[in-house]
C-alpha cells in the first residue's frame, strides 16, 4: 500500500511541476503537451509498467515538433527510431511481464559488455557531432550528438529492459537540461530536470524488481 501510495503521489508532483513551469514561463502550448505526457510515461516506466508505452507515443509525436522548432534535427531523427522502438518495446515488455500484471521483471547487463558499449557511444557522438556541425546548421551539434548517440543505446536497453539503462538516460537528462536551458525553454527544463529525478527513482526501483524476480 505505502509503494502504490508513493507512486501515485509520485506522478502527481511530477505533472504540478510541469504545470506550474508552464503557468510562471509560458513557451509553446506544445511544451507543455509535451511534457506532461513525458512524465507520465517516464515515471511508469520506472516502475516497470507496460502502459509507459502508451503515454510515449504521444510524447515522442509532440516532442518531435519542438526538436524541429529549434532545430535540433538529431534528435528529430532520433524520434523517427523511438517510435519504432516503442512498437517492438510493447511486444518485448509483454513477454517479460509478470503473471498477468502490468510490472515486468528486469535484467542486468554484465560489466564487460556494459564497458564495450560505453567506448562505443563515446566515439559514435563524436563523429555525429562533427556531421552536424559541419554539414548542417544545427544550433548545438556536439550536445545534439551525444544525446542522440546516448539515447538511441539507452532505448534499446530500455526494450531489452536492462536496468543499467538508468544511468545513461540521468546523463542525457542532464545535458537536455543544460540545452533547454540554452534554447530559454522552461517546461523542457522542468520535464528534464524531473527525469533526472526519476531516474534515480528507477534504477532503484528496476534493482528492487530484479532482486524479487531472481534475475
Amino acid at each position: 500500500m505505502l509503494r502504490k501510495n508513493f507512486d501515485k503521489i509520485f506522478l502527481v508532483c511530477g505533472l504540478l511541476v510541469q504545470v506550474l513551469v508552464y503557468w510562471l514561463a509560458p513557451t509553446h502550448p506544445l511544451s507543455l503537451i509535451s511534457g506532461l505526457l513525458g512524465i507520465t510515461s517516464v515515471i511508469l516506466c520506472s516502475q516497470g509498467n507496460i502502459w509507459t508505452f502508451a503515454f510515449g507515443f504521444g510524447q515522442i509525436l509532440t516532442y518531435s515538433g519542438l526538436c524541429y522548432m529549434e532545430r535540433f534535427y538529431a534528435g528529430l531523427a532520433m524520434n523517427a527510431f523511438y517510435f519504432l522502438s516503442q512498437i517492438y518495446g510493447i511486444y518485448a515488455w509483454r513477454r517479460r511481464q509478470i503473471s498477468d500484471s502490468a510490472v515486468i521483471s528486469p535484467r542486468s547487463l554484465a560489466p564487460k559488455p556494459l564497458a564495450l558499449l560505453c567506448i562505443v557511444i563515446a566515439v559514435v557522438a563524436v563523429a555525429v557531432g562533427w556531421l552536424l556541425r559541419n554539414y548542417t546548421d544545427d544550433s548545438q551539434p556536439y550536445l545534439d550528438a551525444l544525446t542522440t548517440v546516448v539515447s538511441i543505446a539507452a532505448q534499446i536497453m530500455l526494450v531489452m529492459a536492462i536496468r543499467q539503462q538508468w544511468w545513461l538516460w540521468l546523463l542525457v537528462d542532464v545535458i537536455y537540461v543544460v540545452m533547454w536551458f540554452i534554447a530559454g525553454n522552461w517546461s523542457m527544463v522542468a520535464q528534464y530536470g524531473f527525469w533526472c529525478i526519476n531516474c534515480v527513482y528507477g534504477l532503484l526501483r528496476w534493482q528492487e524488481l530484479e532482486t524479487r524476480n531472481g534475475q
